[in-house]
């Protein structure tokens, strides 16, 4: 059975400044997302449409808003309502942890939409730029979390070759390192499944459509992996919160998917008999 390396935490101290891998790993998502939606961009599709290296950097302003903020209060709506509305300000204490992806995701929708707005550009469009290049940086993320050892995984057989104990979890007990498993699925997985559909030039909003639906499927399945969080433990159906939020997400990224296939053909039909 391994052992959790229990990395330190702090990638780098300037004094009293300390730089955490897990902010890194932001970072690390952020950029990956300049430079493939900059390739994105430059699709026939995209750039007969205007788009540009510099919207995608001002997206980038927009939806590093919509994670932080998105994320932040969707963990404190989501999962500690109660310790979050006796103490609004805690919210505020990002160092403290907690940030929540199905929350992160609803902001950088919001921000989305403001900048479609801002631009005069229809929101699925900015969408489908947006989702092929997310799943790099769940990766990245993901690795974050298992640096820091913590969103452990549930007990496995201690024969498994990857069975991993945790010290961070106050047991040796051999776990699912569940977090690679998210790493590997609904990051890389994900990415080459998206970016593969994305090359040739679909319905607006099919590959946006194709992204919710692929990351509630392959989260969902995760869960079944990883620790409930000791605070909730299971829900409705011996199932997860985790795993609760992205039934909407299959269910409307199925029916998002199909809408705009219909909504193509029919304007497809209609420029014909035109």
């Amino acid at each position: 059975m391994l052992v959790h390396p229990q990395f330190n935490p702090v990638a780098l101290a300037l004094g009293p400044v300390q730089i955490h891998w897990y902010g890194l790993t932001y970072l690390v998502a952020f950029g990956l997302f300049l430079f493939l939606a900059s390739q994105r961009v430059q699709k026939p599709w995209f750039a007969a449409a205007g788009w540009t290296r510099r919207d995608v950097e001002d997206m980038l302003f927009y939806g590093v808003l919509g994670v932080v903020l998105g994320g932040r209060l969707g963990y404190a709506l989501f999962y500690k309502p109660d310790v979050y509305l006796a103490n609004p300000l805690e919210i505020l204490m990002v160092w403290r942890g907690g940030m929540s992806f199905h929350g992160g995701l609803l902001g950088v929708i919001l921000a989305m939409a403001l900048f479609g707005r801002s631009r005069g550009r229809p929101f699925l469009q900015v969408m489908d730029v947006v989702a092929p290049c997310v799943p790099t940086g769940i990766a990245a993320v993901r690795g974050g979390n298992f640096i820091n050892g913590e969103l452990w995984g549930r007990a496995a057989d201690a024969s498994l070759p990857w069975a991993m104990a945790f010290p961070q979890s106050g047991s040796m007990m051999a776990r699912h390192p569940s977090q690679l498993y998210q790493m590997a699925g609904e990051g890389l997985l994900l990415f080459v499944l998206l970016w593969v559909y994305a090359r040739g030039e679909r319905a607006q909003g099919q590959v946006a459509a194709a992204f919710v639906l692929g990351y509630g499927v392959l989260r969902f399945m995760a869960e079944y992996f990883r620790e409930p969080d000791s605070f909730l433990g299971l829900l409705a159906l011996g199932m997860s919160m985790g795993q609760w939020l992205c039934v909407p997400m299959i269910l409307g990224g199925a029916a998002l998917w199909w809408w705009c296939g219909q909504r193509d053909v029919r304007g497809l039909n209609t420029r014909s008999a035109t």
